[in-house]
């Protein structure tokens, strides 16, 4: 299916993971342009033009969080990110620190630092990129509100409602393990992409968008959980759920 939104090809080489944004082994990054369709496809299903809460329950490095910010900023009104691993959420604090203008001109003194001891142009190239970013940033509205939430399992309900604490994500954007470079962690005895749609429907408000990538050809949500849309570009299947579509798997799950 084509591109809806993100139809012009456009430079994202700012936003490489490794660059300005920091990356750690085995967290993989997730194509910009991709990432901009899904969060607008979200956008659309959601409806309304007031910002979005958007949580990434399987944030990783926080690099598509980060990302969507950095892009979109006049649409995200907070960011929630949560993941079991700690170093994960280590690497994903340095990135979300990045999305306020005094972070962005930091890591560009950081890199323009690196440049100068190393002699290594690359550096001063990503602290150039960063400059940018900064002003992009302060010119679409400026520091991006975010929560770094605890360590929260993604199969568990109870550590997913006190990881977001209250807030009601408008957006669930997420990037979960394909058992490649990152594999699933968590208590459930199936660790598996229908268990935890399942825990999410049980503490998301029924309107929340649920936008799930994963490789492949579709997204494996379950027994009767049915995509509101889909689509499919190159390796990755994309497909959107409403909260409420996914009380089915909950239902199905706890009968067994």
């Amino acid at each position: 299916m084509a591109y809806l939104y993100e139809t012009a090809r456009v430079d994202y080489s700012d936003l490489a993971s490794g660059s300005v944004l920091h990356s750690a082994p085995g967290m993989p990054a997730f194509p910009v342009r991709l990432a901009a369709e899904i969060f607008q496809r979200a956008l659309a299903l959601r409806g309304g033009a007031d910002p979005a809460v958007v949580w990434d329950p399987c944030c990783g490095s926080g690099y598509l969080l980060t990302v969507l910010a950095l892009l979109h900023r006049p649409r995200v009104k907070t960011l929630l990110a949560s993941d079991l691993s700690e170093d994960a959420l280590g690497t994903a604090r340095a990135n979300l620190n990045l999305l306020t203008e005094t972070g962005l001109r930091d890591r560009a003194a950081e890199l323009a630092d690196r440049a100068e001891r190393f002699g290594k142009p690359g550096y001063a190239l990503a602290a150039e990129a960063a400059e940018r970013l900064a002003r992009r940033l302060a010119a679409s509205g400026g520091p991006v509100p975010h929560h770094l939430l605890r360590p929260a399992d993604v199969f568990d309900p109870a550590q997913l409602a006190a990881a977001i604490d209250g807030e009601e994500p408008d957006i669930v954007l997420t990037d979960p393990p394909y058992d490649e470079q990152t594999s699933w962690q968590g208590s459930h005895q199936d660790k598996n992409l229908p268990a935890m749609m399942a825990a999410l429907g049980e503490v998301l408000p029924p309107h929340t968008v649920v936008a799930v990538a994963v490789r492949g050809r579709r997204v494996p949500a379950g027994a009767g959980v049915r995509p509101r849309q889909s689509l499919r570009i190159g390796t990755r299947a994309v497909a959107f759920f409403a909260a409420a579509d996914l009380t089915v798997a909950g239902r199905r799950s706890s009968s067994r």
